[in-house]
C-alpha cells in the first residue's frame, strides 16, 4: 500500500489556509502537491475540524472492526450449516 505523504491534520490546515484566501496554485506549489489532489482533498475534508476529523476516524475504525466480526459470525454459520448438514 502507497505511503500517504500528508496527514489528515496537515490536509486540513492547508484547506484552512485555502479558505482563509490563499490561491490553490501557490499553495500546491509551497505544499509539493498538484491541483487535482488539492480538489480531491477538498472535496472530502471541507468544512471538517480537527475534532470532527477524529471522530470520524474512530468511527471509521470501528466500523472496520465490526464488519470483521460480523465476516467471522457469517464463516461460523456456514461452517456450522455443513457440519449440520451432513448424515453421519
Amino acid at each position: 500500500m502507497k505511503k500517504k505523504r500528508f496527514t489528515e491534520d496537515q490536509i486540513v490546515k492547508i484547506l484552512k489556509r485555502i479558505e482563509a484566501g490563499e490561491k490553490v496554485k501557490d499553495l500546491c506549489r509551497e505544499v509539493g502537491c498538484s491541483e487535482p489532489t488539492m480538489y480531491q482533498w477538498k472535496s472530502k475534508y471541507s468544512g471538517l475540524e480537527l475534532s470532527d476529523l477524529k471522530r470520524l476516524k474512530a468511527m471509521e475504525e470501528e466500523n472496520a472492526r465490526l464488519k470483521r466480526v460480523i465476516a467471522d459470525q457469517a464463516l461460523n454459520i456456514l461452517v456450522l450449516k455443513e457440519a449440520n448438514s451432513n448424515k453421519w
